[in-house]
């Protein structure tokens, strides 16, 4: 398909999701529900990468994690995004999307972990249920299409404005954040893994953005950090007083297989987006 005809068919396709409009009292089976069915669009809308082992890779890493949180009867479930782009998303119900971009950029399994780990505090706390409610009707899949890749380049001022309008309304809350950074934290200890992971990403991003700030605009559209933040999460651990003498995992050579295996994949369907 023709990177347009993919670009109109992908916000024809979001335009037709149903993403507000919901009670404020959400049970987990309509958590659920809601976030079954809007990931059923998403995955119409947005690349997926079909690599089995990379996609069984993150699956696992984001099992282990989820499976020792408060929410671990949730059927979680992890995609990787056909993006080169630097981001990562949740939805309602345990759906977490990851970019290529973040495992291609990572240094170590624990960045990965962390991330993940991240988004799952965001399910946790259930901050997606209350995002999605803030975007309106009929804009779910086109938000995330302009926010987890750069697509939205493409499809015309009036579009991006209204779509980018949308966005600001739809922001994890400065609080909904930093929960879910000490959820990452607690979630990547829990799981055998260094939580030094995330703020390391974090540093990262920051660094990047200083000298590239448009290779990283994706993730700070949805994640804005600044060093305040890195320090707070390293503060957080600190705290925990680890044992030094029984150190956690912050590296694994499985991760840098399947790093080498996604970079060796056929550039996204939009590769002029995604530079």
């Amino acid at each position: 398909m023709s990177q347009g005809r993919w670009l109109v068919t992908s916000v024809m396709a979001a335009l037709t999701i149903v993403g507000c409009g919901r009670s404020s009292e959400v049970s987990q089976e309509e958590e659920r529900s809601l976030g079954a069915e809007d990931a059923a669009e998403i995955d119409s809308v947005l690349p997926l990468v079909r690599d089995s082992l990379a996609n069984e890779y993150v699956a696992s890493l984001g099992r282990l994690m989820a499976s020792r949180t408060t929410r671990a009867n949730l059927d979680w479930r992890f995609q990787i995004v056909d993006s080169k782009d630097v981001n990562a998303f949740a939805l309602p119900g345990g759906f977490i999307y990851v970019n290529r971009g973040v495992i291609e950029q990572a240094d170590r399994m624990d960045e990965l972990a962390g991330i993940i780990g991240h988004e799952i505090g965001h399910v946790v706390r259930r901050h997606s249920v209350k995002q999605m409610q803030q975007v309106k009707k009929g804009r779910l899949g086109l938000f995330l299409l302009c926010t987890l890749t750069r697509a939205c380049r493409g499809i015309g001022n009036r579009v991006a404005i209204s779509v980018g309008a949308d966005a600001a309304q739809a922001q994890y809350s400065q609080k909904d954040e930093t929960e879910a950074d000490s959820e990452g934290v607690a979630n990547t200890v829990r799981a055998g893994i260094d939580p030094e992971g995330l703020p390391s990403f974090f540093q990262r991003m920051l660094d990047t953005q200083k000298e590239q700030p448009t290779a990283v605009e994706a993730f700070f559209s949805t994640h804005p950090t600044d060093q305040a933040r890195i320090d707070a999460t390293r503060r957080q651990i600190a705290g925990l007083r680890l044992d030094p003498t029984h150190p956690l995992q912050r590296d694994a050579a499985q991760f840098h297989a399947i790093q080498t295996r996604v970079r060796g994949l056929p550039p996204p369907p939009t590769s002029n987006q995604n530079r």
